[in-house]
């Protein structure tokens, strides 16, 4: 996947490739030696998203993983099997 920069991630909407909407992004995690991105952090969960047994940050905001990112554009698109 191309690099991108970071701010034209921030506030994406986040679907899955079925077409159901997760949430936006709020922030990234990534590995800072290797800079691999880790989780995509979500913001504004739909009821959906509630609904799915993601990881949580300490303040209960959902994780998804970012190697279930399968395409970026005027959405983030993610398998849904790699969030299960």
């Amino acid at each position: 996947m191309e690099k991108r920069p970071l701010k034209l991630l921030l506030g994406k909407q986040i679907v899955t490739k079925e077409g159901k909407r997760l949430g936006s992004i709020k922030d990234i995690t990534f590995e800072t030696k290797t800079g691999e991105l880790i989780h995509l952090v979500l913001k504004d969960l739909t009821t959906y998203t509630s609904n799915l047994s993601l990881e949580r940050t300490a303040d209960r905001e959902a994780l998804v993983p970012f190697s279930a990112v399968i395409a970026v554009g005027d959405f983030v698109v993610v398998s849904e099997e790699d969030l299960i």
